[in-house]
């Protein structure tokens, strides 16, 4: 900028300019003050006309840049350089800074950009002073890529003073990497549609990275562009929430760990490098924990929670750093495993993993062993896709589940027909729940010694759209693996204590049993006994005629789980059966530790019931202890005459099986009920 007095139409321009700016400026040439904006006219009460050029130190008194005189500040440099002086104001002495910054050395000219400062008391500023001080988006004004002014909020933000930008250039703000196709955007977007709005990032004075949206529009004075104005606004809570938001959506919330999506995007990434470099490989660990539905349901999802981070944690920390680990959903996890070339690589990292998962958990101060069942699959030419790699691990896993868990299986193409089948099953079973294909059937329990019906055992049948009527036997398995057992049970209860309730007065002598199976699932499951209670409370049913069997192998899950629960049905005044009773003898002591009512012996130990070998000796023990302990003893299976009279002189009181009955519909077990005993033992 070549310094004119106002004397040709450009001058007067450049007057224009400088007489709008809410700063004191002057324009110095070889010592002489030759011009002085209005903003400085006003504090000096000249008019512009009555200016002439005068010495520096005439009208700023004092003025020294550190320790150098005004004089010596014509350098090569143009940046400004900061100052102090006292400028005769109004009839009195006014403190103000600012800086010096020389436009031209070889003519010696400089301009000199002041506002009030000091510890005096100073004017009070115009309006728009006070506008742009109070907004919180820092404010820079611009003019032939020179700073002329600066708001409070751009040293907030930046952590330059105006001092120290005056007369400067906003490049230093810039991030080096992204200098010239920024200031070629904003060149091109303010020209064509007269301002730009832009999220970039700036650098501030200690050098960190700040996020900004920076809006760019013209400086117009009485309607020309003179300049720009530059706003900056701080967004980086804003990016840092999006960065939150972005990460929870690949992530799981509550372990931390990346869900299907981005496994699914890192194990195509894997998958694509294999492709282009044959000495990479990559595999897929599927794992799904062999025993969180006992301690869900048994402890609380709380509970179940805290196991699924545990687990998190212990694959991160077993791991190595370029595999990855996810959780796909419930109780599912799958781990990328990259470098592995042969199925012993992957076999050596399942191993690792499943020696870590089977380590005891400590939840809510129980310990607990989980244990997982993993499927190991090796990337090969036909896994095209991320998801039929994680199909393949996915058979492997059921294999090592149905195998009996806390193990690892690798995948091969024959574990595709049987998983495939065990789908068929479960898609199978849900089309009998949704259209309401099965069925309760009773089979009759009765008293040995007199024939008399004692009352009937409830169990599922599955009648076909042709009419045909087939065992639930097939599907009970898969309906407690996928969870479908949980409703099948609840909906059992409800309709045996229906049942009960309509018998109970078509029994001579009014007493009659009702027994339910309850499923692993459903023993455990946190709402069994509310259910149950909901049950008895809808039907008037009476719950002392009815009896519930558990299995000896729910029973041995979680011992003391299964104390509490019993505890809580019997104080429903239910009852209690333990179902197949001696097929070992590890469970004695539960008929002593447990509120057990009923022994149902195992059917294999009613098979032995004519042979005089041991089986024959520790059937007969049983039925002895059951009656010790002042239980009843019910012996399942039977078959044959020979095996009715052995239980009899063994003293065993109650019996059912396919000599007595097969199990009935309903309108075909009432003529027992009216009938009340069995035919061959009737008016005995």
């Amino acid at each position: 900028m070549n310094l004119n007095l106002p004397e040709n139409s450009d001058s007067m321009e450049q007057q224009k300019i400088l007489d709008a700016l809410p700063v004191l400026v002057f324009l110095e040439r070889a010592g002489q003050i030759v011009f002085a904006n209005a903003e400085a006219r006003q504090m000096l009460d000249m008019a512009e006309g009555d200016w002439v050029p005068r010495p520096v130190e005439d009208v700023l008194w004092g003025l020294f840049p550190g320790t150098a005189e005004p004089q010596t500040l014509l350098t090569c440099t143009r940046r400004g350089s900061p100052f102090h002086a006292t400028l005769p104001a109004n009839g009195c002495l006014l403190p103000v800074e600012g800086t010096y910054s020389v436009l031209n050395a070889e003519l010696r000219e400089a301009v000199i950009v002041a506002h009030p400062g000091g510890r005096e008391q100073t004017p009070k500023p115009g309006l728009m002073d006070d506008v742009l001080a109070s907004i919180p988006e820092a404010v820079v004004i611009v003019h032939g890529n020179h700073v002329l002014y600066t708001n409070p909020a751009f040293t907030r933000m930046f952590g330059y003073t105006a001092e120290e930008v005056s007369g400067g250039s906003l490049r230093e703000l810039i991030v080096p990497e992204t200098r010239q196709h920024e200031n070629a955007l904003m060149e091109r977007t303010v020209d064509q549609q007269g301002r730009a709005t832009i999220e970039t990032v700036r650098m501030n004075k200690a050098g960190e990275l700040v996020d900004v949206c920076m809006l760019i529009g013209p400086l117009l004075v009485d309607g020309k562009s003179v300049g720009y104005v530059f706003t900056y606004r701080d967004i980086g809570e804003r990016k840092q929430m999006e960065a939150q938001l972005q990460h929870d959506a690949m992530h799981d919330v509550l372990t931390g760990l990346p869900n299907r999506a981005l496994f699914l995007d890192r194990l195509s990434l894997a998958l694509s490098r294999r492709i282009r470099r044959r000495e990479q490989s990559c595999g897929v660990l599927f794992l799904d924990l062999d025993h969180f539905k006992e301690i869900n349901d048994s402890l609380g999802h709380a509970a179940g929670d805290l196991l699924l981070v545990a687990v998190a944690e212990r694959l991160r920390a077993v791991l190595r750093p370029q595999d990855s680990a996810a959780r796909l959903g419930g109780d599912e996890f799958a781990v990328l495993v990259e470098g592995a070339f042969t199925v012993a690589d992957l076999s050596l990292v399942a191993a690792r993993v499943s020696r870590e998962i089977e380590r005891p958990f400590d939840i809510f101060g129980h310990s607990f062993h989980a244990g997982a069942s993993i499927g190991v699959a090796l990337a090969g030419p036909d896994h095209t896709a991320p998801e039929l790699l994680i199909r393949d691990a996915d058979f492997a896993m059921y294999r090592a589940k149905e195998a009996g868990g806390s193990r690892f299986e690798v995948f091969d193409t024959n574990m595709e027909v049987h998983v495939s089948s065990q789908q068929e099953r479960e898609r199978e079973l849900r089309h009998v729940l949704d259209k309401r294909e099965f069925e309760l059937w009773y089979q009759p329990i009765y008293q040995l010694q007199t024939g008399k019906l004692a009352g009937f055992e409830a169990l599922l049948r599955w009648r076909r759209p042709d009419g045909s009527v087939n065992s639930f036997r097939d599907l009970l398995p898969i309906a407690e693996e996928t969870g479908l057992s949980i409703s099948i049970g609840r909906e059992t209860v409800d309709t045996v204590c229906r049942q009960l309730r309509a018998w109970t007065g078509a029994l001579p002598g009014g007493e009659l049993t009702m027994t339910i199976n309850v499923s692993h699932r459903q023993f455990y499951h946190p709402d069994m006994v509310a259910q149950l209670s909901a049950a008895l409370a809808a039907t008037g049913a009476d719950p002392s005629r009815l009896l519930f069997e558990v299995s000896e192998s729910t029973l041995n899950e979680n011992p003391d789980g299964a104390v509490a629960i019993l505890q809580r049905m019997v104080d429903c005044n239910v009852r209690i059966a333990i179902d197949n009773f001696g097929s070992t003898l590890a469970p004695l002591n539960h008929l002593l530790r447990l509120p057990i009512d009923v022994i149902k012996l195992d059917p294999k130990l009613t098979a032995a019931s004519t042979s005089a070998g041991r089986q024959s000796a520790v059937l007969e023990s049983l039925v002895h202890l059951g009656h010790t302990l002042g239980m009843q003893v019910v012996a399942q299976g039977i078959e044959t005459p020979a095996q009715l009279d052995a239980l009899r002189r063994m003293g065993c009181e109650l019996g059912q099986g396919h000599l007595f009955s097969y199990a009935l519909e309903p309108a075909r077990a009432l003529k027992l009920v009216e009938r009340g005993y069995w035919p061959d033992t009737a008016g005995a």
